[in-house]
């Protein structure tokens, strides 16, 4: 909660791995609170305050995940809403011309993104696309998995073109971003 609290302020992509994550191990644990708290809140030194904010907070995301029907799979309205959110972002600043620096770095990923999609689900959209190939990239390494050369190239040009997204998105958050070319 805390964790995910900071992240939504200063970077929406790590917010929304870290969200991804956090599904997952509710999944884990069954969506099951009582196991959630025992077995993982109650590991962290944390005040009785805190342990009873975070049990509130993983109840209120194992709700919403048996309302929305992704116990199993699935993300969360939540989540899926920010997804769509840097969805229109990444069309916006690919159809202006003042960003001509992600636009290139677009092209960049571009051929990864299609490789992606063609061994995948080829109807995804393609920030989507970016997101699963860095969550599964993480998902590798916590499995102490190898990653080919290839693969790591890919992932750190998915993650700069992810970089770019989520700071564009905290600045058109802020304000502080300018879209249109008047």
């Amino acid at each position: 909660m805390y964790i995910a609290q900071q992240l939504r302020k200063e970077n929406i992509a790590e917010y929304l791995l870290y969200m991804w994550q956090v599904e997952d191990l509710l999944r884990a644990y069954g969506c099951s609170l009582s196991n959630i708290r025992r077995e993982y809140i109650d590991r962290f030194n944390y005040t009785d305050e805190q342990k009873a904010e975070m049990t509130d907070w993983y109840g209120d995301l194992i709700r919403m995940m048996n309302q929305e029907g992704c116990r199993q799979k699935g993300h969360l309205q939540i989540n899926r809403v920010v997804m769509q959110q840097l969805m229109e972002l990444n069309a916006q600043l690919l159809s202006s011309t003042k960003f001509p620096f992600y636009t290139s770095e677009y092209y960049k990923v571009l051929p990864y993104i299609v490789e992606l999609r063609r061994r995948g689900n080829a109807d995804e959209p393609e920030i989507e696309t970016c997101f699963n190939a860095l969550y599964g990239t993480m998902l590798l390494r916590l499995q102490k998995k190898e990653i080919s050369p290839d693969t790591n190239h890919a992932i750190k040009e998915i993650t700069t073109f992810i970089g770019m997204l989520s700071d564009y998105y905290k600045a058109d958050k802020a304000g502080d971003l300018v879209l249109n070319d008047n």
